[in-house]
């Protein structure tokens, strides 16, 4: 046995042994809340539950699934996440194609202004002042529209189309095809990987995101479930500083208890099963949308 093959599996050992453990680290948690979510949460409290769960219960999804507010806040995430994601696409794509082709005027001036947003911004006040005066304030596309180009993926998606050959274009020309119909027809069918890409960064984002809906919204109708979880998870810190008189108020703790892990289960699910759909696009795309070769 050589001393090559020797290091080799040693070096395979060590990485086996070291992914090993982080994708311990990354599942335990995840794990952890499935488990607490369906125990008794007296045990979870008193620290019972430590991978498996104890005492299956499943009465928290049932009160989740049951409160009209939680309800009407998932689909208003939905529908927050779909109809942005869509804009996102649209806006990044018609960005980025202009800003791939070398015969665009002002290119690399226009680049330069786009780079310098991801430098300098505007700040929270004159943004929200922005939103405002546009009339979006207490709508829904206050949700969906600010921050409707990210400049990084408007980058990675540009890089991307660079890499097309430049023959596809020219052919087009030829056959007499506007850039409209080049890009729908020919550029859009070759580019699924950096579009499941942009689908799985712009849909987390929009799936997670509570903040625009923090400051923008009044309207409890319309917040996004990441609000109401908010709000779940500060009346439970503030019950657990409070003493607690009576027992209906220590079981309405308890039940408080299981609902935050059974929601965070419910938000955790639609982007669990986005992953694995998009995922053999995924390192393809990323791969070929950041390096320009």
């Amino acid at each position: 046995m050589t001393h090559g093959s020797i290091s080799d599996k040693l070096f395979e050992k060590v990485n086996i042994i070291i992914l090993s453990v982080v994708l311990i680290l990354v599942l335990y948690p995840l794990l952890f809340v499935l488990s607490a979510s369906i125990s008794n949460p007296y045990l979870v409290i008193r620290g019972e539950v430590w991978l498996l769960p104890k005492g299956i219960t499943f009465q928290a999804y049932v009160r989740v699934f049951r409160d009209s507010a939680i309800f009407t806040s998932f689909l208003n995430t939905v529908l927050y996440t779909s109809t942005g994601t869509l804009i996102n696409l649209a806006m990044t794509t018609m960005g980025a194609y202009p800003l791939s082709r070398p015969n665009l005027p002002g290119r690399k001036s226009i680049m330069l202004l786009i780079l310098m947003t991801m430098f300098f911004s505007g700040g929270l006040i004159p943004t929200y002042m922005v939103v405002k005066s546009l009339g979006l304030i207490n709508t829904y596309w206050a949700m969906v529209l600010p921050g409707a180009v990210s400049v990084f993926n408007l980058i990675v998606m540009r890089t991307f189309f660079e890499q097309i050959p430049n023959e596809l274009h020219e052919a087009a020309v030829i056959d007499g095809s506007s850039q409209i119909h080049t890009l729908i027809r020919i550029i859009l069918p070759l580019s699924v990987p950096i579009l499941a890409v942009m689908t799985l960064f712009y849909g987390v984002h929009h799936w997670n995101s509570f903040f625009n809906g923090l400051i923008y919204l009044s309207d409890r109708k319309k917040y996004p479930l990441q609000l109401i979880i908010r709000e779940i998870l500060i009346q439970s810190q503030m019950q657990e500083m409070m003493e607690l008189a009576d027992e209906s108020a220590a079981q309405q703790q308890l039940m408080g208890e299981s609902i935050k892990y059974a929601l965070i289960i419910v938000t955790s699910v639609p982007v669990l099963l986005l992953y694995p759909l998009l995922q053999r696009y995924f390192v393809q795309g990323m791969m070929i949308g950041a390096i320009k070769g």
